[in-house]
């Protein structure tokens, strides 16, 4: 190689290593804890798949279920992050890994979609779908009821799974920057979220499983069947358009640890910040 084209690799080389070195971190927030899931250790994965791959830092609010000083119940964690009414101004997107189906204070919830509506952006994570929700949740909620806020958010609603099997992911939008290049691929066993009515999202990926024939103890039977949804997708919400990226995968710690899994969320993050480029690489200076 030309000394001249060794020395335009080496500033190129040196150009980039100096936005990486300027460019300032991305403010994350994790927020992680609830019902159902091991959210001591996912949290943990998460925070440590994040910042491998991505200009970030990672900053977790947690609750423990499991400490003595608990006294809700297990789908009522409160967070003591969203009881500010500025609690979105530290960071540039936040990460919902919460648990709380039964966390029905509308002033609470309303004060964390407003951050949202507002422009902080956000990522969704499995259970995220199944939190804030009351009345009569499990129908199709109506554009600006009580009760529609957080799903208006999310941009789909679902409000419940099958068994744990395994689901083939298969990318529906494959121009889209966030899966641009990435395979499908078949989980481990998992939970195929619903979908009740899908509102403004714009999905990415469809799941589909196998659920086997099942018969109970009086001897009826309910045949196998194959079911499919949305198990990934974006959403723009509120008048600033708000980017939402969600996916309702990631029950198990061995999913969640998966490359696959978190290269998608790590995508889906600087898709949110708008820090993606459209080959589905991290602008320059956000990614590692």
């Amino acid at each position: 190689m030309k000394l001249r084209s060794l020395l335009a690799l080496a500033l190129l080389a040196g150009l980039t290593s100096s936005l990486v070195a300027e460019q300032k971190p991305l403010r994350v927030l994790v927020v992680a804890g609830g019902c159902c899931h091991d959210y001591a250790n996912q949290k943990e994965i998460l925070k440590k798949g994040i910042e491998a791959r991505l200009n970030a830092t990672v900053e977790v609010a947690y609750v423990d279920i499991k400490a003595k000083d608990f006294k809700g119940k297990a789908t009522q964690p409160i967070f003591e992050v969203y009881k500010n009414a500025d609690w979105a101004k530290n960071f540039d997107v936040v990460v919902h890994d919460e648990c709380a189906a039964d966390v029905t204070d509308q002033a609470y919830v309303a004060n964390i979609v407003n951050a949202h509506r507002n422009g902080l952006p956000a990522v969704n994570l499995h259970c995220a779908m199944h939190s804030y929700r009351w009345g009569k949740y499990g129908e199709p909620v109506k554009a600006g009821a009580d009760n529609a806020s957080w799903y208006e958010m999310l941009g789909l609603q679902s409000t419940g799974h099958g068994p744990q099997q395994p689901i083939a992911i298969a990318f529906t939008d494959k121009e889209n920057p966030i899966v641009k290049g990435l395979a499908d691929w078949t989980t481990i066993n998992e939970e195929l979220y619903n979908n009740v009515q899908v509102l403004t999202a714009k999905g990415l990926a469809n799941g589909t499983q196998k659920i086997p024939e099942k018969k109970d103890k009086a001897g009826k039977v309910t045949p196998a069947k194959e079911v499919t949804s949305i198990v990934v997708w974006t959403n723009e919400f509120g008048p600033k358009k708000t980017r939402i990226f969600s996916t309702t995968i990631g029950h198990n710690n061995a999913t969640v640890e998966d490359a696959r899994y978190l290269d998608l969320v790590a995508r889906g993050l600087l898709w949110s910040v708008g820090k993606l480029e459209a080959d589905g690489k991290p602008s320059a200076g956000f990614g590692k």
